[in-house]
């Protein structure tokens, strides 16, 4: 199904702002000491920036390992973003994933804290992106 400009432009508003909301959600948690739901946090916060970004540009978004794949297809090997950028993403997957189904990862401060900021400034990065367009 193709979006009209409008459609698409409202959808992309809408994932920003979820995105941004879910990134105050990290910063909640790590003051109240949540790590493993910071972990959850942090990938959907990125999750929806990302949604936007492939939106934006007529992607259609399937899945959450489809995100992972479009983003390193057209955007990390066309080095219109960083493979920093793509491994960002990859490791808040692993991240997510142990935090929300291991019992036995344990998320904390360590562990979590130098993903926020490199999260927070990726998201600015795809905000950019997208108002460039």
């Amino acid at each position: 199904m193709s979006l009209s400009e409008n459609e698409r432009s409202i959808i992309v508003n809408r994932e920003m702002e979820k995105a941004n909301r879910t990134f105050d959600d990290v910063l909640f948690c790590a003051r109240e000491d949540k790590w493993e739901t910071a972990a959850n946090r942090l990938y959907y916060a990125l999750f929806h920036a990302m949604s936007a970004l492939l939106v934006c540009d007529g992607h259609q978004v399937k899945s959450h390992r489809g995100i992972l794949a479009l983003f390193g297809e057209h955007y990390v090997r066309t080095e219109i973003f960083s493979k920093k950028d793509g491994a960002l993403l990859s490791d808040l997957v692993i991240m997510r994933d142990n935090a929300d189904y291991n019992c036995f990862y344990e998320a904390d401060e360590e562990k979590l804290s130098p993903f926020i900021e490199p999260t927070r400034q990726l998201i600015e990065k795809i905000k950019q992106y997208i108002a460039d367009k």
